[in-house]
């Protein structure tokens, strides 16, 4: 039913099923449409799901026409729309300074899709390794869940199904049994977004994030300045690099590992980032 794609960092290769990110896509958007009747969350739902349909759609149109960067970039400002209409009458972002502040129309026009773009492409930059675009997504999402339950937000009921999916989703993904492609780390970066602004926990979001935003700094500024690109070497079965482009050739440049530590290592940086982040929403 999918497509095949070699597993570059494998011993001869092998063929590994992609696109299964479209499994997270249309049953996550079946749950949430199924909360729609529901009074308290039902636009929250109904919004949600929308942003998963659209990322995973622009995800399976970056497989198919292969996007430029400026299109990526500019796309997911389409759904900030819905999450900015979803937040009228309530501007207001926690910072971690300065408290609570009304950034009024503001947080519509520049803060709501700037969040958007930047979360969306800065998940999908990271990736390559098994594991790597479903476990950082799930350890944010987790953590966000867990704030929701402790503050008692009744917007957790929102992740019950992406969370296991995308859950299942890592642990074959990380055993190198299947790819998750575009269509899945678009679906996955705008989820984060989406729910981030839906339960007013962008604070939380930002400092999750951090890691992502690391590595997509070191890529974009080899890129546009340096016309360089991030690479991984096999040496054996150990991962190396010869130069800091990324997070990942950041960190296999001082430690050659294997596959899965590297994506291990990785994923403890956002365990730590993302505990981080829970403290600070729960302070």
């Amino acid at each position: 039913m999918f497509p095949r794609a070699p597993d570059e960092h494998k011993p001869g290769k092998p063929m590994v099923p992609n696109g299964l990110g479209v499994i997270y896509v249309l049953t996550s958007a079946a749950y949430l449409f199924s909360l729609s009747n529901f009074d308290n969350i039902g636009r929250a739902a109904l919004t949600l799901a929308s942003c998963i349909l659209f990322g995973g759609f622009m995800g399976l149109f970056d497989d198919w026409a292969d996007l430029r960067w400026r299109y990526k970039a500019l796309l997911p400002l389409i759904a900030a729309l819905p999450l900015a209409v979803l937040r009228i009458g309530n501007s207001r972002m926690a910072t971690y300074f300065w408290g609570k502040i009304d950034f009024g129309i503001y947080y519509y026009i520049v803060i709501v899709p700037l969040i958007v773009a930047i979360t969306t492409n800065t998940v999908n930059q990271l990736g390559g390794l098994n594991g790597l675009e479903t476990i950082c997504p799930s350890i944010v999402l987790t953590g966000f869940f867990t704030i929701s339950v402790i503050l008692n937000r009744e917007q957790y009921v929102l992740l019950y199904i992406p969370l296991i999916v995308l859950w299942i989703l890592a642990y074959f993904n990380f055993r190198g049994k299947i790819f998750v492609g575009n269509t899945g780390s678009f679906a996955f970066g705008i989820t984060l977004a989406a729910y981030a602004i839906i339960a007013n926990m962008e604070q939380a979001l930002v400092i999750s994030i951090i890691p992502y935003i690391i590595n997509s700094s070191l890529i974009l500024i080899n890129a546009l300045f340096f016309k360089r690109r991030a690479r991984l070497e096999m040496d054996g079965m150990l991962l190396k690099s010869s130069q800091r482009r990324s997070l990942a050739t950041l960190i296999a440049y001082y430690h050659p590992t294997t596959e899965r530590k590297l994506v291990l290592i990785i994923s403890s940086i956002f365990i730590l980032t993302t505990i981080m982040a829970v403290v600070a929403s729960l302070a």
